[in-house]
């Protein structure tokens, strides 16, 4: 993606994107800490981006990702992920291709269905972009209230 500047806003999560567009979604909560990563990199990108690309935030609800990544060619999802590794250690997957392991997107929020059942109900129902990349950062602190670690806030910008 080209890094130049970005002067006008982001489509909201209530516009349409186009079927060829490239979509960003950050993924989490900002108020657990480490689990508002996906945030931080889309609020990020809003502020530096000049082409057309929709970015958007989302708690990660499955559903509601099916429905935000209709009809777009390209999904970029950034996340806060819970492996055991390094706080700031980056995974990256990209479908179709890579396997994507259950245990680094632990359903610690209050949804039942999260990105990987939306991907797996997207694609049972062709409802998949051509291309996703998803990019997991191990977090340290997914406390109520805490900030993003300085650890993970580094590995952010290195997406």
């Amino acid at each position: 993606m080209d890094m130049a500047r970005r002067d006008t806003p982001a489509p909201s999560r209530n516009e349409s994107i186009p079927t060829s567009a490239t979509l960003v979604i950050g993924i989490g909560n900002e108020l657990r800490g480490d689990d508002g990563v996906g945030f931080f990199v889309a609020r990020g990108l809003k502020k530096l981006l000049d082409e057309p690309v929709g970015i958007l935030e989302s708690s990660g609800e499955g559903t509601e990702l099916i429905d935000l990544w209709s009809g777009a060619a390209l999904v970029v999802a950034v996340a806060a992920v819970y492996s055991g590794a390094e706080p700031g250690t980056i995974f990256q997957f990209e479908l179709p291709g890579d396997d994507i392991p259950k245990a680094l997107f632990p359903r610690h929020s209050t949804h039942a269905f999260g990105i990987l059942d939306a991907i797996e109900l997207g694609r049972a129902l062709g409802n998949l972009p051509a291309r996703m990349i998803i990019y997991g950062i191990e977090g340290r602190s997914y406390e109520a209230g805490a900030a993003l670690s300085e650890e993970v806030a580094r590995s952010a910008l290195e997406i």
